[in-house]
């Protein structure tokens, strides 16, 4: 488990708000729920893009193939329809996307405010960035802390805990 306290010259320790010793239910099944929030924010992200690819094929036989040329626009647009809807759903009031809301888990700074835009799209370009280098590593770093926080949270300094109402059900079985 790591240190609670981070020391810094200036603001002395830091602690975190969520303590996986004292308040386990905020961590109970975060990584699962995490897996699912992720495969479903997937679907949310490519359904529209799917839709436009096929979209463009058809246009690209209307046009007797000149619309295909769209297909340039396709991974750019992928990729601002990815950061956009990360930076207004993780970063928007809740500190979490569709999935996460469906899975009852949000991400939070380490000491407990909200997240905000730019914090929600760095989280997510670190994840991919760190996942098409370091594969493994990005998601097994999860399993051996006590605050389930994988690389690029500890990097940033969030974590993804269980919501507040499902903390409390959780409490009333411990």
């Amino acid at each position: 488990m790591s240190n609670p306290h981070h020391f810094d010259d200036l603001d002395g320790p830091r602690v975190y708000a969520f303590d996986p010793v004292a308040e386990p239910e905020c961590f109970r099944g975060v990584l699962w729920r995490r897996f699912c929030a992720f495969i479903v924010d997937a679907v949310i992200i490519c359904v529209p893009v799917g839709l436009a690819a096929l979209f463009i094929l058809v246009f690209g036989l209307v046009t007797f193939g000149f619309g295909w040329l769209l297909f340039g626009l396709l991974s750019p647009a992928f990729v601002i329809w990815a950061v956009a809807y990360s930076g207004l759903t993780l970063g928007g009031p809740h500190s979490a996307t569709i999935g996460m809301r469906m899975m009852e888990i949000e991400m939070r700074q380490w000491d407990g405010p909200p997240m905000n835009a730019l914090l929600a799209v760095l989280s997510v370009v670190l994840f991919w960035v760190f996942m098409s280098v370091l594969t493994p590593l990005v998601l097994l770093v999860g399993l051996f802390n006590g605050r389930k926080r994988l690389l690029h949270d500890l990097i940033i300094g969030t974590v993804v805990t269980n919501t507040e109402a499902r903390a409390a059900a959780l409490r009333r079985y411990r």
